[in-house]
This record gives C-alpha cells, sequence and structure tokens, in this order.
C-alpha cells in the first residue's frame, strides 16, 4: 500500500487495495485508526488528510472509475496551460455515472484512446483533447492563453490538434479551436491583457505585440504589456494588485520617461477604462494618424524579444 500511495500522489483506492489483497475489513478499520482518511466515496488519502491538488485531482479521476480521465480546466492545470482556482475537479467519464460532490463530471460515451494519455501518474485527457474541450467552456482569451502556454511549454503540436479537431464528430469547441488556431497566439499574463487584446481586435485595429522586451540607450531591459512598432506606441495597462506601491509607481514612471527619451509613446489603461475610450484613442494613433509625418522606424529602440 506504501509503495503504491508513493506512485499516486499519498491516494488509493479500495478496488486497488482489494487488488493487493487487502480484505475489506482490514480496509474499514485502517479508516476508523486514521490510517486512511476518505477523499471521495472509495478514494483515501494514506497516512494524513495534507494532500496537494495533485492528489485531489487523481482522487476525483480514482472516484470516477474505469476509463474517468482528469479533463478541461483541471487538465489544463494539470499541463501548466491554464492557472485554476475552482473549487470543482473536472473529470471526463466514458460512461454516465452518479454525480460526485466536488466533481464537475463530464460523460462521454466516446471518448477516444487517442484522446487520454497519463501526465506525472494521472490520467488525464491528451494536450489536444485538453484544448478542444477549453475552447467548447473558456472565453476565447483565456483558450489564446492556454495555446501560447502550449507553444512556450513545447507542448504544441498542431497536426495532433487538426486530427483532434477532425475526429471530433461535431463537438462543442470544435469551431472555436480551429479559429484560434488559424494564427498566431499571442500571449498575455493576466486577464486583464487578455481583455485589452480583445478589445483591440474587435475593433479590427492592427494587432501589437505582447509583453515585447525591448532595449533602449539608458534602458537595457524594457518590458511593456504591448507595442506597435510601426507606430512607437506602447500601451501599458496598470492593474491594482501589481500597481498599488510607491515603488511600483516610480518604476512605472522611470520606464516611461525611458520609453519617451527614446521616442515612443506611451499610454495607459486600467480596467476601469471605459473600452469604447480605448478604441476611440487607439484608433486615432493607429489608423487615422498613420503615415502622418511620423516616422516608423524603430529608432534608438531596439526589439530584443516579442515575449518576455
Amino acid at each position: 500500500m506504501a509503495g503504491l500511495a508513493e506512485r499516486q500522489w499519498g491516494v488509493v483506492s479500495r478496488a486497488q487495495l482489494c487488488g493487493l489483497g487487502v480484505s475489506r475489513g482490514a480496509i474499514d478499520h485502517w479508516l476508523a485508526v486514521g490510517r486512511l482518511h476518505l477523499l471521495h466515496r472509495g478514494v483515501y488519502a494514506v497516512g494524513h488528510l495534507r494532500v496537494g491538488r495533485e492528489a485531489h485531482w487523481l482522487a476525483a479521476v480514482l472516484a470516477c472509475g474505469s476509463g474517468a480521465v482528469l479533463s478541461h480546466r483541471s487538465a489544463a492545470a494539470h499541463w501548466g496551460l491554464l492557472n485554476s482556482a475552482a473549487v470543482l475537479i473536472d473529470v471526463t467519464a466514458p460512461r454516465a455515472r452518479h454525480p460526485r460532490p466536488g466533481i464537475r463530471l463530464h460523460r462521454s460515451r466516446s471518448l477516444d484512446a487517442r484522446d487520454a494519455t497519463n501526465h506525472e501518474g494521472i490520467p488525464i485527457t491528451t494536450i489536444p483533447r485538453t484544448l478542444l474541450d477549453l475552447a467548447a467552456t473558456v472565453p476565447p482569451h483565456h483558450l489564446e492563453r492556454a495555446l501560447a502556454q502550449a507553444e512556450r511549454l513545447r507542448l504544441y503540436d498542431h497536426r495532433s490538434i487538426v486530427e483532434a479537431i477532425a475526429r471530433s464528430n461535431g463537438r462543442r469547441g470544435r469551431a472555436a479551436l480551429a479559429r484560434a488556431t488559424a494564427r498566431e497566439p499571442a500571449f498575455t499574463r493576466s486577464g486583464l491583457e487578455a481583455w485589452f487584446l480583445d478589445i483591440v481586435r474587435d475593433a479590427a485595429l492592427p494587432e501589437p505585440l505582447a509583453n515585447a522586451v525591448l532595449s533602449a540607450p539608458d534602458h537595457p531591459r524594457l518590458e511593456v504589456d504591448f507595442y506597435w512598432p510601426a507606430h512607437r506606441l506602447v500601451v501599458e495597462l496598470d492593474g491594482y494588485e501589481t500597481h498599488r506601491t510607491r515603488a511600483a509607481f516610480e518604476r512605472d514612471r522611470a520606464r516611461d520617461a525611458a520609453l519617451q527619451a527614446a521616442g515612443e509613446r506611451v499610454m495607459r489603461f486600467t480596467y476601469r477604462t471605459d473600452p469604447a475610450t480605448i478604441r476611440r484613442r487607439l484608433r486615432r494613433l493607429l489608423v487615422e494618424k498613420a503615415g502622418g509625418g511620423r516616422s516608423t522606424a524603430a529608432g534608438h529602440l531596439r526589439i530584443m524579444s516579442d515575449v518576455v
């Protein structure tokens, strides 16, 4: 039992214990004396209840029976594609089962063997199937963030995604994933950045570089939220959590000064800024004044990387 628990993030199922030759009476006794602790019906933590999120993910999968896999937002979190603070754990199972507390059960009678794998000891949907499930359940900017992160982690395989879409048999999310993979995803580090990028795209404005790293003569590394090189325009987004201290305020102003000294325009918005105002101001600078005598060269500012 100890060896099994060590391989499984500290959790075991009743069925697995019985398979090891442990009697039902012994299991009940271990529960009574605190050697096992109930996580779900028929699934236990060994020794103590202070188990990590991987243990809770695996326990949820074990609770849903043979063929069940971690999926949707929970799978995306385990792959490292999206953060998830969701209380419910997403599990896809091939047969209809009764709902379990703490589990969001997705029933799939046709979970293709090619759509399931094992990652760090947890049965889970593959990257392509996880992205397909996300496309059906999350906003487009969250899907784009997951795609960009898959590329950064070198988990993105376009051919496998196309194949998953082709055999999805009209599943929800198929069209959304096809659209999202038709263009290069922009990596955004926060919901505020994704919100801003949606505004830019909805207004049919030129698309910026996201999280670009720039270099000026007197400032070797400048990380900016969005940058339009041809228009020499930088947009910074001020979220309360990362800009509420005096040090952050001073740092932002020093960076703005370095950018302006290099001949760049800097605009700042917050989540309270009305989207119509953002569209109007950006359109004036990116469209109406395009080619209006302002140099489109990068000047003294050099793009080091388009992604931090």
